[in-house]
């Protein structure tokens, strides 16, 4: 049984990690996450850090949100890393990256292990190896609540945000992945409002939808649900 942090993101990737994790009889101390300086938010979910913190209060684990900006990430990150280990005294770290069907795979893994490795930081991927589709499962199996926010704009939309992720939501990506010529479902995130591991469950009060547009070539416009307010509740 080891004392672990989570790079904590709001969504349901890293929640299913941290569930996992704590299955497994680990201790998780703390969910750290990166809020980029230039935006005030964090990516690529584009979540308020009161509504980070507002999360983690719900399942009752310390949280901490480290500045960082975009052209010194990797060192921002970093930094955040050893002062989880030097300070909170936090050596094994949780990350919810997935492996199958994630081109980016081998690139995410590299880029891990590349900023824990000179810290001293073992990280513990527990998804990967699981199919998207297992691990959709798994999280709507085991009770969490989920929602969209963050649609890509040529092939989700507005439509998709705030929808909740469950097993009809499920079969339409399916669906839209084996009718796509390219093998691709859409690009989303997910912010997940409750769960098992939930001491209070979130409701979002007021949010509207907001587009963000990109001049990067290869990369989406992307619709968010901006949450302007959110509360806890009890379960």
């Amino acid at each position: 049984m080891a004392n672990v942090f989570v790079s904590w993101s709001g969504g349901k990737d890293c929640c299913l990690a941290m569930y996992r994790t704590i299955k497994d009889g680990h201790n998780v101390k703390c969910l750290a996450s990166i809020i980029t300086e230039d935006s005030g938010r964090l990516w690529p979910h584009m979540l308020k850090p009161a509504v980070v913190q507002l999360q983690t209060e719900a399942l009752g684990i310390a949280s901490l949100s480290w500045y960082a900006k975009v052209a010194s990430y990797n060192q921002d990150y970093m930094k955040m890393l050893e002062h989880v280990k030097n300070e909170l005294g936090l050596d094994v770290g949780v990350f919810g990256d997935v492996s199958v069907g994630n081109a980016k795979a081998n690139e995410h893994l590299y880029w891990v292990q590349e900023v824990c490795r000179p810290i001293g930081i073992t990280p513990k991927m527990p998804l990967w190896g699981y199919t998207r589709e297992q691990l959709l499962r798994e999280v709507i199996e085991s009770g969490f609540q989920v929602i969209i926010i963050a649609a890509a704009s040529d092939n989700l939309g507005p439509e998709f945000l705030g929808r909740r992720l469950d097993h009809s939501l499920l079969d339409e990506l399916k669906e839209r992945y084996h009718n796509s010529a390219s093998g691709d479902a859409g690009y989303y995130h997910t912010f997940v409002l409750d769960g098992p591991i939930f001491k209070k469950r979130l409701e979002i009060v007021k949010s509207k939808p907001i587009l963000v547009k990109t001049e990067v070539k290869g990369h989406h416009d992307i619709w968010y649900l901006d949450i302007e307010e959110c509360r806890l509740a009890d379960k």
